[in-house]
């Protein structure tokens, strides 16, 4: 800012506090007429009131003249955002008060400052005229569009010039000369306006982190001229241009607007004592700030291109303005204006603002008759749900009620379970009715396939699909009352109702389509409950779809249809029934009961080869066959397969049954069930005589008779001979006879070599006996106890053949724990009587043979009551017997006692 005649005050925003003076060291009269500085705030030009301009950098302290612009009264300066730095402005504009414009540079460096000019060139481009000649230029204005094209916009009082042109790439630096150059035989696109201020003032708006103006407002005679710049233009970026008019209460030839700022909505006209913010929407003032006498007249407006913050200045003072939520009524405008997506767009954070739009665009719509975006509109609205829908109703928009109901559910919140389920409903029932109307119709049938698969997608559709699902029986019913059979389906497929959709397949006698329902969903219950009637009509391909559910499927619960198919039909149909069987057996291994019995009614019924065949893979032990032996043997007695049956007889152990049987078919399966039971001779032999007398008196055979014989060495001669006539001759015989004696011969001789070796075996006994009676054991002087480690010859004592010896009473004391109970209770009792026999006498002399004497009639002698306890005792090597082997798990310490044993080794 100037203060007064010769002192420039430089004040930086982010230190306030540190003001710096610049003196311009001007000793005449001269004043500052303008000041111009550029937006980076390195350049600074003083235009003074003799025709002379100052420059300062911001980095210098001292002014310098600049000597080509001496002469001329400068009035506006366009600076060059593009190429200008802090030590050089690039090409700039310059105008004049005599209506020239001038284009120049000024360039600053370090070392050469103070000896080289700042300013590197001044020249002349164009002169502005009005109708009068030559005008003052007011404003200058350098943007930049694209393709490198340069639109300069220059101002006189009463009009607006607009200079287009094309600077080549990399030549910049060259200036505009060449843009001017185009305009020199004729004059550039303008606009004038009659009456005028004798001065006019040009404003843009940039948005931020923008580098080029977006609006424009221009202050001249008539009032304002606000638009909008749009680059992409050809020959002029001004666009949507209109005029607002001064307010009532400025009269131009008393209190003339003296400055103008843009904002983004508003423009602020500075009066000689208020200023007053006009909204560019609608030109109505919608701010107004008075300023008292005490500051002065109102000088100058200015706006900060880069921080847009506002200042004002009288004589006096300094103020800075704030702009803080100037869009906050916009929305109000352009909903008023009809512009809703702007007006929706300024209320987003506001939703009380919002719902008034959205109505106003909504009402807006419908009176123009746009019912489906009116829907859209009133959906999201807080108006009253059945106020719109009568709304809609009334006019008989029907797709636009669908819209509005479709909106309006998707906003719905999950809670609302009621409002949806209404709208769900009432959407199914507009659009089968919808439906209906368009089938009928062959004009239109897109729009019937559009709205088809729109109705498909509302059904499908996940957010719709619990409510439907809660409500499925509603839907059902109203698909029904339209007779809309293939929604139906579709409808059922959606909610998983497979069991609906077979069941309409099967009505229609569509089978094919109702098994591949049943395939592609592989649900066990629908195969059970739909196959009796699939069966009936496509039985091959309802088998294959049984095996390919393989071990899913339960074949007990298939049987059903199985019977019923099979009592009625062919053998060949029938196949498919034992077809499946066998894979539950075969494949599956299956060991239900009533499976394998079912298989055997189909092989008894048909298969009578196959019948025997699974019998015998089955094998022969009862506890590893599945089906029902008793049904079995019924099923094949029943059909005449003698031969299954006489399987079933030997896995039954029924051999004479199976003899029976197998006699009525053929004599060498009656042999092979003759020598199944190993283990009882007499059954064996009594089964073979059955098939000698089948062979003797049936077949009547003399010589199969003998074969018999020959293959069972339990039979001889003389139990056949009874089953021949008299008749027949012993020739027939002789040979068998023969044979027969020679056996008998051979077994009188293998018996008496048997006895011949008995006798030897026992004579070889008692001689070991008599050896034994005689053997001894010579026992030395020093000898030990096993047990106690003590000298054996002191105290009673054994010796065993191993060579342990052991005291009487040790042997007892080792071998008594170790012996069942009842030997323990027999050895106590023995042990007592011991006692009682040998009482000392009270003579010294004891009768001869005291200890054979007998002591009462039924008491044992003393020596007999020794020798029992001697069998019960030293009847084996306690270290070596079988006493020792029997103890080898037990524990060295008393279980009970281990506590105790273990507290004594602490």
């Amino acid at each position: 800012m100037s203060l007064g005649k010769d002192t420039l005050l430089r004040i930086d925003l982010g230190k306030p506090d540190e003001p710096n003076q610049v003196e311009l060291g001007r000793k005449d009269e001269a004043k500052v007429y303008k000041m111009f500085l550029d937006h980076t705030g390195s350049h600074l030009l003083i235009a003074l009131n003799t025709s002379e301009c100052l420059y300062l950098n911001r980095s210098v302290q001292k002014v310098r003249a600049l000597s080509r612009w001496k002469g001329h009264l400068i009035e506006s300066v366009g600076w060059n955002k593009f190429l200008g730095t802090e030590t050089n402005t690039g090409p700039i504009l310059v105008g004049t008060s005599q209506g020239q414009i001038y284009e120049a540079e000024i360039s600053v460096s370090e070392g050469s400052l103070f000896s080289t000019n700042p300013d590197q060139y001044f020249r002349q481009v164009y002169t502005l005229e009005e109708e009068s000649g030559p005008a003052p230029v007011c404003c200058l204005e350098i943007e930049r569009g694209i393709e490198g094209k340069f639109f300069i916009i220059a101002t006189t009082r009463k009009r607006l010039f607009q200079f287009v042109g094309k600077v080549p790439e990399g030549t910049e630096q060259q200036g505009f000369s060449s843009i001017f150059a185009v305009h020199a035989d004729h004059l550039p696109s303008f606009r004038e306006f009659p009456a005028n201020l004798g001065f006019s003032e040009i404003a843009f708006y940039t948005p931020k982190l923008r580098s080029s103006p977006r609006s424009f407002a221009w202050m001249m005679g008539n009032g304002v001229l606000y638009g909008t710049l749009d680059y992409s233009r050809p020959d002029s970026i001004l666009s949507d241009e209109r005029v607002w008019v001064y307010p009532a209460d400025i009269d131009i030839t008393v209190n003339k607007p003296i400055s103008i700022v843009l904002t983004q909505f508003h423009f602020l006209l500075l009066l000689s004592d208020r200023v007053k913010a006009v909204c560019t929407l609608n030109g109505q003032v919608v701010f107004q700030d008075l300023f008292l006498e005490k500051f002065g007249s109102l000088t100058r407006m200015i706006k900060d291109p880069t921080v847009q913050q506002i200042w004002i200045h009288t004589e006096k003072v300094v103020f800075r303005y704030h702009v803080q939520r100037e869009s906050r009524d916009v929305w109000k405008m352009y909903m008023n204006m009809n512009k809703f997506d702007l007006a929706k767009e300024y209320c987003k954070d506001r939703p009380e603002c919002l719902d008034i739009v959205l109505a106003k665009e909504a009402e807006h719509c419908f009176q123009n008759k746009r019912y489906l975006d009116s829907a859209k509109c009133y959906a999201l609205t807080q108006n009253y749900f059945e106020e719109i829908a009568l709304k809609f109703i009334e006019a008989k928009q029907e797709e636009a009620l669908m819209e509005f109901l479709i909106k309006k559910l998707s906003n719905l919140k999950p809670s609302e379970k009621t409002q949806t389920t209404l709208l769900t409903t009432w959407l199914t029932e507009l659009y089968l009715n919808w439906l209906g109307i368009l089938q009928g119709d062959p004009s239109q049938r897109n729009l019937y396939l559009d709205t088809r698969e729109k109705f498909r997608t509302f059904l499908s559709s996940p957010k719709n699909k619990d409510c439907l699902f809660n409500n499925r029986a509603s839907i059902y019913e109203l698909l029904a009352s339209h007779g809309d059979t293939e929604h139906m389906v579709y409808f059922a497929v959606i909610m998983q109702d497979y069991e609906r959709v077979v069941a309409h397949h099967c009505q229609h006698d569509e089978y094919d389509e109702a098994l591949n329902v049943l395939s592609r969903h592989r649900d066990e219950k629908l195969f059970y409950k739909f196959s009796p009637v699939l069966i009936q009509h496509i039985p091959k391909k309802v088998v294959d779809a049984w095996i390919s559910m393989g071990s899913r499927l339960d074949a007990r619960n298939l049987i059903p249809a199985l019977v019923n198919y099979s009592q009625s039909a062919s053998t060949q149909q029938i196949n498919e029934a034992i077809r499946y069987m066998e894979f539950c057996v075969y494949q599956l291994e299956e060991t239900q009961q009533a499976i394998h019995n079912y298989l055997l009614s189909l092989y008894a019924l048909c298969r009578p080869d196959s019948l025997l065949s699974y019998l015998e893979q089955a094998g022969t032990n009862p506890n590893r066959i599945h089906y029902d032996l008793k049904y079995a043997l019924r099923l094949c007695a029943e059909h005449g397969h003698h031969r299954a049956c006489v399987h079933i007889y030997k896995v039954m152990e029924l051999y004479e049954e199976a003899v029976d049987l197998a006699l009525q078919v053929d004599v060498d399966l009656a042999k092979s069930c003759a020598d199944l039971p190993e283990d009882d001779e007499e059954l064996r032999k009594k089964l073979w005589l059955k098939i000698a007398r089948h062979v003797v008196q049936e077949e009547k055979d003399v010589k199969k008779a003998m074969a018999c014989l020959s293959s069972c060495a339990l039979l001889k001669i003389e139990d056949v001979l009874p089953f021949f006539p008299d008749f027949v001759t012993i020739d027939h015989f002789k040979e068998a006879i023969c044979n027969s004696l020679e056996d008998y011969n051979k077994h009188i001789e293998e018996l008496k070599r048997e006895m011949e070796e008995a006798t030897q075996s026992a004579k070889r006994i008692r001689e070991d006996i008599q050896e034994m009676r005689n053997k001894y054991g010579s026992v030395e002087p020093q000898e030990k106890c096993a047990v106690c480690d003590f000298p054996l010859l002191n105290r009673p004592f054994y010796l065993f053949l191993c060579g342990h010896m052991f005291h009487y009473d040790c042997l007892l004391q080792a071998v008594f724990p170790n012996l069942p109970a009842y030997k323990q209770a027999k050895l106590e009792d023995l042990q007592k009587k011991l006692a009682a026999t040998s009482q000392p006498s009270k003579s010294h002399h004891r009768p001869k043979d005291a200890d054979t004497i007998s002591l009462g009639k039924g008491q044992q002698s003393r020596e007999q009551i020794k020798a029992d306890i001697d069998d019960i005792v030293a009847a084996e090597c306690v270290y070596c017997g079988e006493l020792m082997i029997r103890s080898i798990d037990k524990p060295f310490i008393d279980p009970q006692k281990y506590e105790e044993e273990m507290q004594s080794w602490l």
